[in-house]
C-alpha cells in the first residue's frame, strides 16, 4: 500500500481509539482481519470480543490479541492500558507499508523475544 493510502486508515482508525478511549474502552485486537473497509472507502472496526471498559488510571493484565501486534507491556504481563492499542497502531501501520507486521516470524517464542528485546531503528526520510 503506498503511504498516501496507509496515512488516511492509519488516522481513521487513530481517531477511533481517541473515540474509544474517550469512554475508557481498550480494543485490545487490532489486525487487517478485523478492519474492514465500506463502500465509501472509511474503516471500519469490527470484533469487539476482547474489548475492556476500564478506568482511565487502571492497568489490567489480561492476555489477549494476535501475537504480531502485542504490545511487549501486554506479552511481559506487566499491566497495560491504552497504549497497547497505539503499539498495535504502529505495527498495523508497519504491516501496510511492507506487507508484514514488524518482527515477523512463525515461531512464536521468536516472534515475543523480537517485540520484547529487539532493537529497531527509523529511518527518517
Amino acid at each position: 500500500m503506498n503511504e498516501t493510502m496507509a496515512r488516511f486508515y492509519f488516522l481513521q482508525i487513530l481517531y477511533a481509539f481517541q473515540y474509544l478511549h474517550s469512554k475508557n474502552i481498550i480494543y485490545r485486537d487490532l489486525k487487517p482481519e478485523n478492519i474492514l473497509i465500506d463502500a465509501d472507502g472509511n474503516c471500519k472496526i469490527v470484533d469487539f470480543g476482547l474489548s475492556k471498559r476500564i478506568d482511565s488510571r487502571s492497568k489490567t493484565y489480561s492476555y489477549c490479541g494476535s501475537a504480531e501486534y502485542m504490545a511487549p507491556e501486554m506479552i511481559l504481563r506487566t499491566g497495560h492500558s491504552f497504549g497497547v492499542d497505539y503499539y498495535s497502531l504502529g505495527a498495523f501501520l508497519y504491516e501496510l507499508v511492507t506487507g508484514l507486521p514488524p518482527f515477523y516470524t512463525k515461531n512464536h517464542e521468536q516472534l515475543q523475544e523480537s517485540i520484547i528485546c529487539k532493537n529497531y531503528r527509523f529511518l527518517l526520510i
